[in-house]
């Protein structure tokens, strides 16, 4: 019982630290994008005259709805050339900084889903949402879209377990290799159909 309440204190203290950190890292990488940013902007825009930045309510912490935004890779329901581009580097989720900057999300944790699909999650599937979602997580540097919804939650929720300051900088870390290498872009090519009822753990 002791460990137990130990383990729920070490969670609740590092979460605080977690997103203090989160925001201040977020924040100057946001600051140093800027320009970036507005170069990638006005080529997306370039492309059709629409709207640059594409925004989704997402589940956060607890359930709570939320605005995710992205960079429009799409027109007219297709990936575009350019669109390709920016999600085989994944340069498509840098605005998020802004999100974890907000306090809406964390650099690292479970990937924030449709709020339709919080309410088939079994009670095991719940428990990713304990925790802020991240822009990338433990399901994001094995396998992504590649691997089934089922195996993607149990990852979630072996994150939320392991909770610690060495598992995000390990995940930050084949995040980052895992974009140098290129292989980020292969999981994109991989679109998970809709989470549904029957989809639940067993």
């Amino acid at each position: 019982m002791s460990t137990f309440i130990t383990r729920i204190d070490h969670v609740g203290m590092y979460s605080v630290v977690k997103s203090m950190l989160d925001r201040l890292v977020a924040g100057v990488l946001l600051i140093g994008c800027i320009m970036p940013l507005l170069i990638v902007g006005f080529l997306v825009w370039i492309q059709d005259r629409a709207p640059v930045i594409f925004g989704q309510t997402r589940s956060g912490l607890r359930g709570r709805p939320f605005k995710l935004y992205k960079l429009r890779t799409m027109k007219e329901g297709k990936v575009t050339s350019f669109g390709k581009f920016l999600r085989r580097w994944s340069i498509d989720e840098l605005p998020q900084l802004w999100n974890v900057v907000r306090g809406d999300m964390s650099l690292v944790g479970p990937r924030p889903l449709l709020v339709e699909y919080d309410e088939h999650y079994s009670d095991h599937q719940k428990r990713r949402l304990e925790v802020k979602p991240g822009i990338t997580g433990m399901s994001q540097v094995n396998g992504r879209n590649s691997i089934s919804w089922e195996k993607r939650f149990e990852l979630d929720v072996e994150y939320v377990e392991r909770l610690s300051f060495r598992l995000d900088c390990h995940i930050l870390l084949k995040t980052f290799i895992q974009l140098l290498d290129g292989k980020a872009s292969d999981f994109h090519a991989n679109t998970l159909p809709k989470f549904s009822e029957q989809q639940k753990d067993l």
